[in-house]
């Protein structure tokens, strides 16, 4: 039977929103974000750009530092705006319903930040961010391995101009956010292939000396 564990999430608004989710408690160590892309084919043909490592299953194009997130949409950043990406990728953790993730994601959006946005809707991804962040707050967010947690404008505002992030919006108007994915995405699972050579019955002979050949 799986406990109740809230996400506990912060409102700029006067009212409060709590939102849970059934998950089972587990106690991970927590772990620094990897300043990493990963490149692969999904299983729609298309080739996927993420953060996080492909499934097992899936056909590997590549594997780089994360040196612009200019990459993934084709648009080159301005020089000032790449270099904040190189060396401060933000990540980004929201849940469905959650106004103050809402909130954050606009003014990201409003300040022309580009980040990689994570989701979290199940037991893993309740998980992964426990094991990221060291707790359930949303929003969340990493500027490299800078941890903020519940939304403050003015902190968030503080903490990009910090890791070098302009404070005008010079994001290009062609650029194209990453599309939001699981924090904790499935592992496709293969059964094991059974190589085992089959032996196939030989017809009879209608030989009528009965010789088989």
């Amino acid at each position: 039977m799986l406990a109740p564990f809230t996400i506990k999430l912060r409102l700029q608004s006067a009212s409060c929103l709590s939102f849970a989710i059934g998950v089972l408690a587990l106690t991970m160590s927590s772990m620094s974000a990897q300043a990493q892309m990963y490149k692969w084919v999904g299983a729609d043909g298309k080739t996927v750009y993420s953060d996080t490592p492909p499934p097992a299953n899936a056909k590997k194009l590549g594997t780089k530092a994360l040196d612009s997130v200019a990459n993934i949409s084709n648009v080159k950043l301005p020089d000032t705006l790449a270099a904040a990406v190189a060396k401060n990728p933000v990540t980004f953790y929201s849940a469905p319903n959650c106004g103050a993730c809402n909130e954050a994601r606009t003014m990201l959006k409003q300040n022309g930040i580009p980040f990689f946005e994570k989701t979290i809707t199940s037991t893993e991804d309740v998980n992964k961010l426990k094991q990221v962040s060291g707790d359930t707050q949303l929003p969340f967010m990493l500027i490299n391995r800078t941890k903020f947690s519940g939304f403050e404008s003015q902190e968030w505002r503080t903490g990009l101009s910090s890791a070098g992030y302009p404070e005008t919006n010079i994001l290009p108007k062609d650029y194209r956010y990453p599309d939001p994915e699981p924090a904790a995405p499935p592992q496709a699972t293969n059964a094991p292939q059974d190589d085992t050579p089959k032996l196939v019955p030989r017809a009879k002979s209608s030989s009528p000396t009965g010789i088989r050949f």
